[in-house]
């Protein structure tokens, strides 16, 4: 375990010495920021105000950003060290296949989760000295939805990181998976009921297993337990299971997926040359 925890340690100080790492902290820092400067604690829509009208702002945000900025930069972690000769190097010491990949998922883990964990701390802190009141509630789900929304990409990175050699392929890989999914939360599947005729539940279900509509739906849930704003799928949803247990399978799932491409990426890593 000494070992596993010094691959994590080693790879957390390299992402945080990182540009990527800065740039990564501020587009967080400065959304919480920003909309502090621009009064959205101060005004009121929809019945929404104060901190929980941040949040569901950041929430919403995130969704789009969090998913590219964790591929892009972790896609990287085993194709970079082997482009760079670091992996050779690193496996001369006594240090297993193993301590090294889950080392490197867990430093990896805490550099990319830390940043987006501490940006809704810094909301909660500011808030609470304006005097708003704090929705706790949505804190607590909202942290455990991002925690999983970062396991699951995370294991899909390091997925990739491990059958490809090449880091440009990787982060074209990358690329193309985060398009495809966020296409997949509205535009493709509209087209593909229209084109294709297909069954209603069908296209709920393609939709509900893509983790990033998953974490939009879970999110406005929070707010809108009714999901009016979704229209008539919102009853295909509420009558199939109810919002607690939707929630919960929101929190699962996108972790399961997570564990799942990573532990599929380590069987692939060390059965694949390392060099």
């Amino acid at each position: 375990m000494k070992n596993l925890y010094l691959i994590a340690y080693l790879d957390l100080k390299e992402s945080i010495r990182a540009r990527w790492f800065l740039v990564y902290s501020l587009v967080f820092g400065g959304l919480i920021a920003l909309f502090f400067i621009a009064g959205v604690t101060e005004s009121q829509v929809m019945g929404f105000s104060g901190l929980s009208r941040l949040l569901l702002m950041y929430i919403q945000i995130t969704i789009v950003i969090l998913p590219i900025f964790i591929l892009i930069t972790t896609v990287r972690s085993i194709s970079g060290d082997r482009d760079n000769h670091i992996l050779e190097y690193m496996l001369s010491f006594p240090i297993s296949l193993k301590q090294y990949y889950w080392g490197k998922v867990i430093g990896r883990f805490i550099t990319v989760y830390i940043p987006v964990l501490f940006a809704m701390i810094i909301a909660i802190v500011y808030g609470s000295i304006k005097g708003s009141p704090i929705p706790w509630n949505i804190f607590f789900l909202y942290t455990g939805l991002l925690f999983s929304l970062s396991s699951a990409f995370l294991g899909i990175a390091f997925f990739i990181s491990s059958i490809v050699k090449s880091s440009e392929v990787a982060l074209g890989i990358a690329f193309f998976i985060w398009i495809f999914l966020l296409a997949f939360i509205d535009i493709a599947l509209i087209s593909l009921m229209l084109q294709q005729r297909l069954d209603e539940q069908l296209i709920i279900f393609i939709a509900m297993i893509n983790p990033m509509e998953l974490f939009r739906v879970a999110a406005i849930s929070l707010f809108d337990p009714e999901l009016t704003v979704m229209g008539p799928v919102a009853f295909y949803i509420l009558d199939s299971m109810s919002r607690a247990l939707f929630i919960f399978l929101s929190i699962i799932y996108p972790l399961a997926l997570g564990i799942f491409f990573a532990t599929i990426g380590f069987i692939i890593f060390k059965k694949k040359d390392l060099v």
